[in-house]
């Protein structure tokens, strides 16, 4: 390889350096700010899940379609990202939703997609897609998220909906991040306290909660249809929330990671280029000394 193309090798791995470096600048920022949102609210996400699994335990709505339903279809609600670089992040959400539903009739789930790759996965695999939104900002707010839910929400009132699932990649530390599928309509015990689990954090705040699985006892005014039709649609948009919330910290977290290894492989290969440049510069001055000297022996014996 002449000199001049290792030189320039070098100037445009230390320009990728460069971009990777400032990408995992940005995104140790955003990932902050997203950790902090994500791990504050975990608390409400938690009290509304006990809110959720005390309601389900009370005999008032043993028959009620939250509890149990029957249908041939199912909805699924799928976050990720709109953009890669984040190594697997999205890559294992969509391949948890492929295993989920693979031998399904196409036709039969009914997707709701939060981030521009997960709507493309569900387009390439003939989902019904009700709703998707794409460009989610970091900073949105749960009143903002209130058209995904009620389309959610209302996809499984539907009579041939018999299940609604969300799919996202759960924050659990800056290193790690698992792709996880949470089940929140129809409501049952085993699924609430699996959500629970996976919501309060190994060790911080939260960390000693206790899931508590006994109902309470409630008096429902004016009837407990009205309450049940208002409180869980409710409560479960603020699940979806913390689920998208989970998925922020996620992204930038797994970006950071990324960019940093993306920065440290750059360097390593500028430091072998510019290695091979050296010898190879080396070898060509020993290789003009050498002709040099031999030109001028030869112009001596004459």
């Amino acid at each position: 390889m002449a000199l001049k193309d290792i030189k320039n090798k070098i100037r445009a791995t230390d320009r990728t350096r460069k971009v990777t470096k400032a990408m995992e600048a940005v995104s140790a920022v955003k990932m902050r700010k997203s950790q902090e949102r994500a791990l504050y609210n975990r608390g409400y996400a938690e009290a509304a899940l006990r809110i959720l699994n005390n309601v389900q335990n009370t005999p008032d709505i043993a028959k009620s379609p939250y509890i149990i339903k029957e249908g041939a279809r199912e909805c699924i609600v799928v976050i990720t990202s709109d953009k890669g670089l984040a190594g697997s992040l999205n890559s294992a959400v969509l391949k948890l939703v492929e295993t989920y539903t693979k031998g399904k009739d196409p036709e039969s789930i009914v997707a709701i997609c939060l981030g521009r790759k997960g709507y493309e996965f569900c387009l390439r695999k003939g989902f019904d897609i009700p709703y998707f939104a794409v460009q989610v900002r970091d900073e949105i707010s749960i009143d903002d998220l209130a058209e995904v839910s009620e389309h959610a929400v209302r996809a499984y009132q539907t009579a041939d909906v018999r299940m609604l699932s969300v799919f996202f990649q759960n924050f659990i530390t800056t290193f790690a991040q698992e792709a996880a599928r949470r089940q929140l309509l129809p409501l049952s015990s085993e699924t609430i306290v699996d959500m629970i689990k996976g919501i309060i954090p190994k060790s911080g705040r939260y960390s000693e909660s206790e899931v508590r699985t006994k109902g309470a006892d409630y008096t429902f005014e004016p009837s407990s249809e009205e309450v049940f039709n208002t409180l869980i649609p409710e409560l479960t948009h603020i699940l979806l929330y913390h689920a998208l919330l989970e998925t922020k910290a996620s992204e930038h977290s797994a970006r950071m990671v990324a960019m940093k290894n993306a920065s440290d492989n750059a360097k390593e290969v500028s430091k072998k280029l510019t290695l091979k440049y050296n010898k190879a510069r080396q070898a060509a001055i020993t290789r003009e000394v050498s002709e040099i000297t031999g030109g001028m022996e030869a112009m001596a014996q004459k």
